[in-house]
C-alpha cells in the first residue's frame, strides 16, 4: 500500500460498478437488502432504518457484502448532502444489492487501506469537492470523471492512527444506537404485553403468576376478562375512543427564514428539523406527522416547537407522555390517510378511533418503567452526540494529516470515557 507523500486519484485505485433497476412487485420478498439512496446517511455513513429486501434476480456484480463501499452519484434534493456520499455495508447486512442510484467501489484492498478510503470520503474536503462539481437543476448529479479525479491522501502513519480513532468512535456510536434500539423494543414489547395482548390478565386467569413484575404491579391486573365491542378485554376496563386518552393539536407555522439556533428542537412531520429559541410547548411531549410524512411517532424529552406539518399531544387524559408515545405507535396511522397527492392525517379521525381504556394505576405503573428506559435512551443519545462531535473535530485533520501523538492519545481518552 502507498506510504509516501504522493497523493493518488481515486481512478487509479477504484473502478465503479453501477447498480440497476428492480421490480417493485418483488420488494419485501426474501433476498438481499436493497442499497439505494435511503440506505446512505446525509454526508456519509450507513442508514439502516428503512431497509427492504428484494426477491428478484441479482447479478453477482450487483451484490454487496459486509465491508464493501458504495456511493451515491446523485441527489434528489438541492442540498447536495447525498451527492457523492459514501456508505459501508455493516455486519448486520450479510448480503445487499445495488440499485440504479448507487455504485460500488471495487478495488484491491492491498493497494490502499479501505478504512482510510472510507473516512476520506466522509471528510469535509471531499464533501465540499462533490458539492462544487454538482451538475443539474431539479436533481443533482456528480460525473464519474469528477468523482474518480478526487485525490486520496497518502497512507501515512499519522493518518492510519487517526483512522483507527475514527473507527473506535464509529463502533461506540453504533453500539449506543443498537442499545437504544433494544431499549425501544423492550419498552414496546412490554406495552403490547400489558395493554394489547393482556398477558398478565391471561396468566392470572389460568392460575399463573404474571412474569417479570412484582406483586404490587401484578395486583393491578384483574384475573378475568369481560365481553366488549372490541372483543374480550380485562374485567373493569372499558371501551372508549382515543380522545378519551389524549387530544391532538395541529402544530404552529414557523417559516424557515425565521428559524434560528436555540435551545428548543423544531418537530416536523418526520422528526426534528431545526432549533428555535422560544419554547411553544412544555415537554416532555409526543408528536406525529400531520402532512407530508405520516405514521412516525416521536417522543420529546424537553420543551419543543411542533411545526405545522405535525400533530402534538396537547392534553394527556388517562395517558402520560411515556404511555401515549407507545400507544400511538400501536395505531396504524397510515391507514387514516385523508390526503391524495400529499399524505394527510386528520386529528379528528385519530380521536374517533376505538380504544381500550385501562385503569390509571396501570398507566402510572407502566410510566415508571417507560420513563426509566427513555431516560437511558436520552443519556445514550447525548453520549453519541458527543462522540459525533469528536468525530467531526477529527475528520478535517484526516487529509491534512496534522495529528500529534499527544493529541491522538487525548482524543482516544475522550472516546473511551464518552
Amino acid at each position: 500500500m502507498p506510504c509516501d507523500d504522493a497523493d493518488l486519484a481515486l481512478g487509479q485505485l477504484v473502478t465503479l460498478v453501477r447498480g440497476n433497476t428492480y421490480k417493485s412487485a418483488l420488494l419485501g420478498n426474501p433476498g438481499p437488502v436493497l442499497l439505494g439512496l435511503a440506505s446512505i446517511q446525509r454526508d456519509g455513513g450507513f442508514r439502516g432504518d428503512s431497509l427492504r429486501t428484494y426477491g428478484g434476480e441479482s447479478a453477482e456484480k450487483l451484490l454487496m457484502r459486509p465491508g464493501d463501499l458504495y456511493v451515491s452519484l446523485k441527489d434528489v434534493t438541492q442540498s447536495g448532502d447525498l451527492l457523492g456520499a459514501v456508505a459501508r455495508v455493516p455486519l448486520s447486512v450479510p448480503l445487499g444489492r445495488l440499485t440504479q442510484d448507487t455504485v460500488k467501489l471495487q478495488f484491491d484492498f492491498a493497494k490502499y487501506p479501505p478504512d482510510l478510503l472510507y473516512w476520506t470520503l466522509r471528510s469535509p474536503e471531499y464533501r465540499a469537492y462533490c458539492r462544487e462539481r454538482a451538475i443539474g437543476t431539479t436533481n443533482l448529479s456528480l460525473s464519474r470523471d469528477d468523482f474518480l479525479a478526487f485525490e486520496l491522501p497518502a497512507a501515512t502513519a499519522n493518518r492510519l492512527e487517526l483512522v483507527a480513532l475514527l473507527e473506535t468512535l464509529e463502533r461506540r456510536i453504533d453500539l449506543l444506537r443498537q442499545t437504544n434500539a433494544t431499549l425501544e423494543s423492550i419498552a414496546q414489547a412490554l406495552f403490547k404485553s400489558w395493554f394489547i395482548d393482556f398477558d398478565p390478565v391471561r396468566a392470572k386467569a389460568e392460575g399463573r403468576e404474571p412474569e417479570g413484575m412484582d406483586a404490587a404491579t401484578a395486583a393491578l391486573f384483574p384475573a378475568e376478562f369481560q365481553e366488549s365491542a372490541l372483543g374480550l378485554i380485562p374485567k373493569g376496563w372499558r371501551v372508549g375512543l382515543v380522545e378519551d386518552l389524549l387530544l391532538l393539536q395541529r402544530g404552529f407555522d414557523l417559516p424557515a427564514t425565521k428559524r434560528r439556533e436555540g435551545a428548543y428542537p423544531v418537530l416536523a412531520a418526520s422528526g426534528p428539523s431545526g432549533t428555535h429559541d422560544e419554547a411553544m410547548v412544555r415537554g416532555p411531549g409526543v408528536t406525529t406527522g400531520r402532512s407530508g410524512v405520516i405514521g412516525g411517532v416521536h417522543f420529546v424529552h424537553g420543551d419543543y416547537w411542533p411545526l405545522n406539518t405535525s400533530l402534538w399531544v396537547k392534553e394527556f387524559k388517562v395517558a402520560s407522555p411515556e404511555w401515549a408515545y407507545q400507544f400511538l405507535r400501536t395505531l396504524d396511522l397510515r391507514r387514516l390517510n385523508a390526503g391524495s397527492a400529499v399524505p394527510t392525517l386528520n386529528r379528528n379521525h385519530v380521536h374517533a378511533q376505538p380504544a381500550v381504556i385501562p385503569p390509571v394505576g396501570l398507566v402510572i405503573a407502566y410510566t415508571k418503567v417507560g420513563t426509566a428506559m427513555l431516560r437511558r435512551e436520552q443519556g445514550n443519545e447525548i453520549c453519541a452526540d458527543s462522540l459525533r462531535d469528536l468525530r467531526d473535530v477529527l475528520l478535517p485533520r484526516l487529509i491534512s494529516g496534522k495529528l500529534r501523538l499527544s493529541e491522538a492519545e487525548g482524543f482516544a481518552s475522550q472516546a473511551a470515557h464518552a
